[in-house]
């Protein structure tokens, strides 16, 4: 089989090695389809302190290929979508209903989608492999981990509604905060600094668009917002300076989701008046929970999140390589890399 491995900061390789036979409770899968995102872009850039180098990629969905001893509740031949992570139920967090600070989240993590096959470990399969819909694409199945991780940052949201919305960062995270958004009836500002996105994210459906290198910020979403400010702003630009900038941009009593995380140790200062006299709430989000990987996989089966537009193009196991040094030049937003070469799946 061909493996993508990414030995160390930008430098992947697509190495040949043999075909994983499934142990007790694990499931091999025939990958169908697998996705570019964020993280791996980061990792690809410098590392990441949850991935390590190695086997590459986290997001697909594909067929399962054989099955370990006491595997029972999927088959060879079905079609399949993984989460790469499972918590273990057992922990403080865990007892607490907050799986997505699992003390073992990361144990057993699947890693080494961008590939032929996908080993997928014993603690995943028994909690996070479900069956894809047969509604939707392998692509779109493989959209299942990111929007879960949407999902949980609306969940921290709720259940105060959110009736104007600024999305702050246009890749493939915010584009799905935008449609989560929309899909919750909210009035969407949506800020980025890239010509395309920006055309894109308006074709999506938002509401105003920021361009966050040449407009002055702070005045076009006033101007936007009816001069107020927005209820919730979400961060997915994982950029200090945009950390400390957005809470200037949400309405007295609003709130502010720092979905994208900072390098270990960066510190950053807020305008503790405007925190603390007009009671703006800072919000973390990390991760996912079982309960987040059924409402995602409810809204990718039902349709009601199409996640197709956020698909710059597909392309072939062999031009991996190729697609993240464009990616790391800025150039697309989320591809689907299909070991087998067709046009979708």
């Amino acid at each position: 089989m061909r493996q993508a491995v990414l030995l160390e900061p930008r430098r992947i390789e697509l190495i040949t090695r043999p075909v994983p036979a499934p142990g007790p409770g694990e499931v091999l899968l025939r990958v169908r389809a697998a996705l570019t995102c964020g993280t791996d872009l980061k990792t690809y850039r410098r590392g990441h302190p949850k991935v390590p180098f190695g086997p590459f990629g986290h997001e697909c969905a594909g067929d399962v290929a054989a099955i370990g001893g006491g595997v029972s509740h999927v088959r060879e031949g079905d079609a399949v979508v993984p989460t790469p992570t499972a918590p273990c139920g057992l922990c403080g967090p865990c007892r607490q209903g907050r799986e997505n600070l699992c003390e073992r989240q990361f144990e057993g993590i699947v890693l080494g989608a961008y590939a032929d096959y996908l080993l997928v470990s014993e603690k995943v399969a028994a909690r996070h492999l479900l069956r894809k819909p047969d509604e939707i694409s392998y692509i779109e199945a493989a959209f299942l981990e990111p929007l879960s991780c949407v999902i949980h940052a609306w969940d921290r949201l709720r259940p105060r509604p959110a009736e104007q919305v600024a999305v702050v960062g246009l890749g493939a995270i915010g584009l799905l905060h935008v449609k989560m958004a929309k899909a919750m009836g909210a009035r969407v500002i949506a800020m980025g600094r890239r010509r395309e996105r920006l055309e894109l994210v308006a074709r999506l459906g938002a509401d105003g668009v920021v361009d966050t290198e040449h407009d002055d910020v702070a005045r076009r979403i006033l101007d936007l917002s009816g001069g107020v400010g927005c209820d919730v702003v979400i961060e997915c630009t994982g950029s200090p300076a945009v950390w400390v900038e957005a809470p200037g941009w949400a309405a007295p009593g609003g709130r502010v989701v720092l979905f994208a995380g900072l390098a270990a140790g960066t510190r950053v200062a807020f305008d503790a008046t405007r925190l603390h006299y007009e009671e703006v709430d800072i919000i973390n989000s990390f991760h996912y929970r079982p309960r987040d990987v059924e409402e995602a996989y409810q809204l990718l089966a039902s349709g009601t999140i199409d996640v197709r537009p956020l698909v710059t193009g597909v392309k072939e196991l062999t031009s991996i390589v190729d697609v993240f040094a464009s990616l790391d030049r800025g150039n697309g937003v989320k591809y689907a890399i299909l070991p087998e070469g067709r046009a979708w799946e």
